[in-house]
């Protein structure tokens, strides 16, 4: 067995330090900084998911170039990547997050 870690997205958020949470805040984003503030989230009814949203300390320095390809929400499925191409579940003015 290759990765016996569960994702960090599927734990109970009661029992995820907050180290666990700034070193795959800075894994998946390669800042050097803590992250702002996190949510950690599930939602049930007619879809199910659950989710981590962490808010950056300091705004991108290209926040509001257009030409920037936006990743910032990656789609998994059954804890398989599906797309980071996103667009319409963020609008652009949450850019940031």
């Amino acid at each position: 067995l290759v990765n016996k870690q569960k994702p960090i997205w599927t734990r109970n958020p009661d029992d995820i330090p907050k180290e666990d949470y700034a070193a795959f805040y800075k894994s998946l984003t390669n800042d050097w900084e803590d992250h702002l503030a996190v949510k950690h989230f599930s939602v049930e009814g007619q879809l199910e998911f659950k989710a981590i949203l962490f808010v950056p300390r300091r705004a991108p320095f290209d926040m509001f170039e257009k030409k920037k390809k936006q990743n910032n929400i990656k789609l998994y499925v059954r804890r398989v990547f599906i797309s980071d191409n996103c667009e319409d579940l963020c609008p652009e003015w949450l850019g940031f997050v």
